[in-house]
């Protein structure tokens, strides 16, 4: 089993502050839906700089669509979000794919596409009039292919792998757009534990190592605790707790969200709370 790894880039990390002094990417009175159907409300979030967001919430409770809102995908029915201090809505997509990347939960790819070519298309925000493929996208592809463990399927369609191998060339696109921020949307959906493992551990590197503000949705409460710097709680489309993980986690938490009686412990390993169900 190949160990995942990352040759960090100075392009993965942006020091830029927006001038209000908010964190780079908010949200302020929120409520997200489709067709005026709503899912989320009165949701106010900052996502702290430099921090590992895990959001957790039993199925339907709005993770999803909190992510999608975030990432400029879904136009928030009342509210803003904000990215660098301004509407992201107001921004240019290609600007905003510059800084903000994202995993989504059910990507699909077009017929007939390599790895390699996928992967490449991770750098499309880079690409303009003036500035073609160069050395730097190059680096930037193999790197990402490298960290995910997919390097020796570049030359495979993504039509023929399996689910967990085409999972991690997702997250290799995503990689290789080398963005401040990088928004996931169930990342290890797919993957047996040890990828699963491999991966969370790549992107508490990128994290701690690589400068950038990840926000990731999980259902593994576990993973969330031990993996998360910081982690937000969702119930009915609302937030009901957030913080970190040792702070908030609590059985009586749990039960709140999840309706699952427990015990929490101390994970022997992490020293991160680990949810025991009765």
């Amino acid at each position: 089993m190949t160990t995942l790894s990352l040759k960090l880039s100075p392009a993965a990390i942006d020091p830029a502050l927006p001038a209000s002094g908010l964190p780079r990417l908010s949200g302020d009175g929120l409520r997200l839906g489709y067709r005026q159907r709503t899912i989320c409300e009165q949701l106010n979030l900052r996502i702290p700089d430099g921090s590992f967001t895990v959001v957790i919430g039993p199925n339907g409770c709005g993770k999803s669509t909190l992510l999608r809102s975030l990432s400029r995908l879904l136009k928030p029915l009342d509210g803003q979000v904000r990215l660098d201090g301004r509407d992201i809505h107001s921004q240019p997509a290609k600007a905003v794919a510059r800084q903000l990347g994202l995993l989504p939960q059910s990507a699909v790819a077009p017929d007939g596409i390599t790895v390699a070519d996928l992967v490449a298309r991770g750098r499309y925000p880079h690409q303009g009039l003036l500035r073609q493929w160069s050395r730097e996208d190059e680096s930037a592809v193999n790197e990402a292919l490298k960290a995910t463990g997919t390097a020796e399927l570049a030359d495979r369609l993504v039509d023929e792998l399996s689910g967990g191998q085409r999972q991690r060339a997702w997250v290799a696109m995503a990689l290789a757009q080398q963005t401040p921020l990088l928004l996931l949307d169930e990342p290890t959906t797919y993957l047996d534990i040890a990828h699963q493992i491999e991966l969370l551990e790549l992107f508490r590197t990128l994290n701690r190592d690589g400068g950038r503000t990840l926000v990731a949705v999980l259902h593994d409460i576990n993973h969330a605790c031990r993996y998360a710097t910081h982690l937000i709680a969702m119930k009915d489309g609302r937030i009901v707790a957030e913080g970190a993980p040792s702070r908030i986690v609590s059985a009586v938490l749990i039960e709140q969200v999840f309706g699952l009686p427990c015990l929490i412990i101390e994970d022997p390993v992490s020293h991160t709370p680990m949810v025991i169900p009765r």
